[in-house]
């Protein structure tokens, strides 16, 4: 668009390090890796839905004598091992079809929990690694075998 803006002045066209050069001479813009966010989401996080929020909670911990020792917030995430960070994939701008990348099959996935309450200090996080039993052992076929298996790596 730049370009036939351009065309129309009987000017130069832009060149290929445009972008990098303009954002040079201006030092208040930076650039980011911006992320997909969900509209409805986005709906629900203005000061205005936030204060009544907390408006809400304040009321419930009053009503029912709720102390900051006892609110706890928990996150969960889920990791590949091995993998460190995502990325980048440059693609056609025409938007035909998604980018993909394929994991390697031989990596195990983690999921790590993490609760915090509201005076700042943590429980120790729950990790969980996935594993498979191996289909020749007869003695994790039922699934109260798995159960037992489960139970000695978690509470022991």
């Amino acid at each position: 668009m730049a370009n036939q803006l351009l065309r129309v002045r009987d000017a130069p066209p832009i060149g290929k390090l445009w972008a990098h050069n303009f954002l040079k001479r201006q030092p208040e813009l930076n650039i980011r890796w911006a992320r997909r966010y969900d509209y409805q989401r986005a709906k629900f996080e203005g000061p205005k839905v936030i204060g009544e929020w907390f408006a809400l909670v304040r009321n419930v911990k009053a009503k029912y004598g709720i102390v900051d020792d006892d609110i706890y917030n928990f996150d969960e995430t889920g990791f590949m091992m091995g993998i460190i960070f995502a990325g980048m994939v440059v693609t056609t701008s025409d938007g035909r079809g998604k980018a993909k990348l394929a994991q390697p099959g031989n990596r195990a996935w983690a999921t790590v929990i993490q609760g915090v309450n509201a005076l700042g200090w943590a429980i120790p996080p729950f990790i969980a690694l996935s594993f498979s039993f191996p289909l020749m052992s007869s003695s994790l076929n039922s699934s109260s075998s798995r159960f037992d298996a489960l139970s000695k790596f978690f509470f022991t």
